[in-house]
């Protein structure tokens, strides 16, 4: 069940000062008890959406085949655990997933079922204007079309979804259009398009660099922070359409100090420190260059999105909007997680829709890069390593860095320092009165003032 919000909500970070609990900690027995101090194995425990996603993660590989996907329940804030084929082993299955913390639920679709099922889609209903992606809260697939598949293509994908069989997924129809995030005519950063900067990166060769969109990266070869400014970056590697749409994008001064923060406007920067799994459920921020700062949740994991471009997969889907100008831009958690880079979907911030990003760690794991700031010194390399392969597809740009920010990390301070020590607590995410917004992320359509400062950001590290 997806969240409804207001998409004219702006969020809004303020500091938090609360640690978080080391994932080594949640499968040991004197972590079972709850918040109260009660001992209960069997009580789901109330844990923050950084920690249900590393208890997940051991939880999948502690359950192997019954594992069926799970997502964070906000509301209870519990982790939601599905399995399938339970019976006659609930002592090595349920009991154990339950004595970590989770709460367990028995489901029909197993993973496996779940992805033959994708792959029939894949083979029988690619048409631009759809995407899939699991939903672990529905133990299907969620398949939605936009506003161009009509006729004999919604017949196709409707006959395809239905054939798949009762309980295995659900299909919807979006209310706007799938594309990228790209604008044209005022482009801020190059090659008549303007994207926004992910997060700054060290290239494996120790070059700094930054995350953007892939097509961003095949959109122009060099990116400037100001319109018609000089190239300050080029790209190195560009991925997409195919399997993912990522760019990795190296700065032509290899003394770049690049901040591992995400600007998020009124001289407020949250400084990023690990990247993160996203998880079903969970509250995810999102910054870019055109429309600031919003929120939102994720509503499915390795999503299939068919652009009029091509396909791409393995992304996330969220409620979070976004618009032209947006791509490329951090999507990042409360607690300081990189999560993805924004790829594109339907809607706006008017009307809302569905906005797809591509996972940070896959990207980072594809180009060889690691989440951090690269030192001056690091390497005079910059024009080096085409790592994994990396197309330089026509002639790859790279993501611009309007007014982006890089993301993940500690919480917005305040004070105007970043407290890389705090997490960031949106818990009163938005106005939605239309008030100004106390994070200073104003909306970005009039781009002069953000540009500006966006500028002068990457101005003051770049030297």
């Amino acid at each position: 069940m997806s969240h409804k919000r207001n998409p004219k909500r702006k969020a809004v970070i303020a500091a938090g000062g609360v640690a978080a609990l080391g994932a080594a900690a949640l499968l040991l027995p004197n972590a079972m008890a709850s918040q109260d101090g009660a001992s209960d194995a069997a009580a789901p425990k109330t844990l923050k959406a950084a920690d249900a996603t590393n208890l997940a993660t051991q939880l999948q590989n502690l359950l192997g085949d019954s594992f069926a996907g799970s997502y964070y329940d906000s509301d209870s804030k519990q982790l939601v655990v599905n399995v399938v084929d339970v019976s006659g082993d609930k002592n090595n299955v349920v009991v154990q997933a339950e004595k970590a913390g989770a709460k367990v639920r028995q489901v029909e679709n197993s993973t496996a079922e779940l992805s033959a099922a994708a792959q029939t889609l894949k083979t029988k209903a690619t048409i631009p204007g759809t995407a899939w992606a699991v939903d672990p809260r529905t133990n299907k697939i969620l398949v939605t079309a936009d506003t161009t598949v009509t006729g004999a293509k919604w017949n196709r994908l409707e006959s395809t979804v239905q054939g798949l069989g009762s309980g295995m997924a659900t299909i919807k129809k979006s209310a706007g259009t799938f594309k990228t995030f790209v604008s044209g005519g005022d482009a801020i950063f190059g090659g008549g398009a303007r994207c926004s900067l992910g997060f700054n990166v060290t290239a494996s060769d120790g070059s700094p660099a930054f995350l953007t969109a892939g097509h961003c990266g095949v959109a122009a070869e060099q990116w400037s922070d100001a319109q018609n400014g000089q190239p300050i970056a080029t790209v190195d590697q560009a991925v997409f359409p195919g399997d993912g749409d990522f760019s990795l994008v190296k700065y032509d001064d290899a003394t770049t100090q690049a901040p591992s923060d995400v600007n998020i406007g009124g001289g407020q920067t949250v400084q990023i420190l690990q990247a993160a799994e996203a998880t079903v459920g969970a509250q995810v921020f999102r910054m870019g260059s055109t429309t600031g700062l919003h929120d939102g949740q994720v509503l499915g994991l390795d999503a299939t999105v068919n652009y009029p471009e091509g396909t791409v997969t393995g992304l996330i889907q969220t409620d979070v909007c976004a618009e032209p100008g947006d791509s490329g831009g951090s999507l990042f958690t409360r607690d300081g997680g990189a999560v993805g880079l924004t790829s594109g979907g339907s809607g706006d911030c008017t009307a809302g829709g569905e906005t797809f990003f591509q996972p940070v760690t896959t990207a980072l794991t594809a180009t060889g890069a690691t989440l951090g700031a690269a030192g001056a010194g690091a390497g005079d390399q910059a024009g080096a390593g085409d790592q994994a392969g990396a197309g330089d597809q026509a002639g790859a740009g790279a993501g611009d860095q309007a007014g982006g920010g890089d993301a993940v990390g500690g919480a917005a301070d305040p004070s105007g320092a970043a407290d890389p020590s705090a997490t960031a607590d949106p818990s009163a995410t938005a106005d939605p009165s239309g008030a100004a917004d106390p994070s200073g992320a104003a909306d970005q359509n009039a781009a002069g003032q953000y540009a500006g400062q966006t500028s002068q950001h990457h101005k003051k590290h770049s030297r």
